[in-house]
This record gives C-alpha cells, structure tokens and sequence, in this order.
C-alpha cells in the first residue's frame, strides 16, 4: 500500500505561481511513476503531468507544457508540481496518483493510489 498526502493549494490571481506537494509513504519501494490530474467542476478527470520515480523523467498535457514543472525528491519521498503563469482554466481540484505498473502514465486507469486532492483556484 502506498499512502499520498497533497499540500500546495488554495487561491492565485492569474499570472501567479503555485506548488503543490504529494508525500507518498508506504511501499515506496513498487512506485514507477507519480502523476497529476486535476478535474474541474461539471469537466472530466484530465491528465497534468508525470515523473517517473527513479529516472525522474517528465511528461507534460499540452495545456501546461511551458507553464508547469514536476520534480521528485527521492529522500523525501515528495513529488511537487511547481505552477506559473496560472490561468483561470487551471481551476480544479488537483489529484497526485501513484502507479506500480510500468507505461501509459498518462492515464487515470494505471494508477493505483490517490491523494485526498488539492483545490487550486485561479481568480481576481
């Protein structure tokens, strides 16, 4: 079993910055790679971005390519995602997901584990 913890949220105005934190615990050992989605109200769950636990490699939705950056602290057992230039179609709850299985990281499916969700409002 594997246990994420998220911490980061809350309200921006747009062209702000957030970081949103996910500590996993547990079987830390079976993780492949963390992911991040997010599902905004009346809209779909959507894929954000992954990392990759031992090579820490990246994949980004093209919605916040250039924008968002995700990085993992193996010490601490911590991914974060690191947010600029906020807009106000970046409001949702953000999930962190972590998967022991290995490909298609880019969907909700292949993930085992879920944070509780973050909420991450853009407004004026």
């Amino acid at each position: 079993q594997v246990q994420l913890v998220e911490s980061g949220g809350g309200l921006v105005q747009p062209g702000g910055s957030l970081r949103l934190s996910c500590a996993a615990s547990g079987s830390i050992f079976s993780i492949t790679a963390v992911g991040w989605f997010r599902q905004a109200p009346g809209k779909e769950r959507e894929f954000v971005a992954f990392i990759t636990w031992s090579s820490g490699g990246t994949y980004y939705a093209d919605a916040v390519k250039g924008r968002f950056t995700a990085s993992r602290d193996n010490a601490k057992n911590t991914v974060s995602l690191q947010m600029n230039s906020l807009k106000g179609e970046d409001t949702a709850v953000y999930y962190c997901a972590a998967t022991r299985f290995r490909g298609s990281y880019t969907s909700g499916f292949r993930y085992d584990y879920w944070g509780q969700g973050t909420q991450v409002t853009v407004s004026s």
